[in-house]
């Protein structure tokens, strides 16, 4: 193990727990900014100001976003959405991302996320209803649905197909990572900042 990878995970230990204990296998979202790009290894820079590498395999889906809004969430249309269950016992989206019809069928489904009671939810808008001045969607997938409460509030963004161009350095970036057991990075995709529209949190 190189003394990168050991720099790396002596920060996830003692920075990241969030995430630095999320079980091998599983996916991790890491927020950061474009240190470099070398080959197939991203190095990105945490919030705490530690360089991290990731390895980027030839294919690996990256997005730009573009402003949305409610209105622009329609039935029929493929979208994903972060979510908090409240006490209430529904959930809460975090954040709403309209995928292209290119994409349709990315990640369908519901699974959980790092957080306790956080979700992500992947789906068809099967209906749509007025609530407290936001939306109530009705998402379907193969074998399920969830109904996310949408608050006014709440960041909506269009997808759009992007390159490694985009992984320059400073740019800001989302990465969802699969997590190896010694603690290695691989990417799974990413979201990068396009013409000042930053990727969600």
């Amino acid at each position: 193990m190189t003394r990168t990878w050991l720099t790396s995970l002596a920060f996830a230990a003692l920075v990241a727990p969030a995430w630095a204990q999320v079980p091998a296998g599983a996916p991790v979202r890491l927020n950061a900014t474009v240190a470099g790009l070398a080959g197939d290894i991203l190095s990105i820079r945490t919030d705490a100001g530690a360089i991290m590498p990731i390895a980027l395999p030839p294919g690996t889906r990256i997005v730009s976003l573009v402003e949305r809004s409610l209105a622009d969430i329609k039935p029929g249309e493929f979208v994903g959405s972060a979510a908090m269950r409240g006490r209430d016992g529904m959930l809460h989206a975090q954040e709403v991302h309209i995928f292209p019809e290119s994409q349709r069928g990315s990640g369908e489904g519901h699974r959980p996320m790092e957080l306790p009671e956080q979700t992500m939810t992947n789906a068809n808008v099967d209906g749509i209803a007025e609530a407290s001045g936001g939306r109530m969607l009705k998402l379907r997938y193969p074998g399920g649905e969830q109904t996310i409460e949408v608050g006014p509030g709440v960041r909506v963004v269009g997808m759009v197909p992007g390159d490694r161009s985009l992984l320059a350095p400073g740019a800001a970036v989302t990465v969802r990572a699969m997590r190896a057991p010694d603690g290695a990075m691989t990417a799974v995709s990413i979201q990068a900042e396009k013409d000042g529209v930053k990727p969600l949190p």
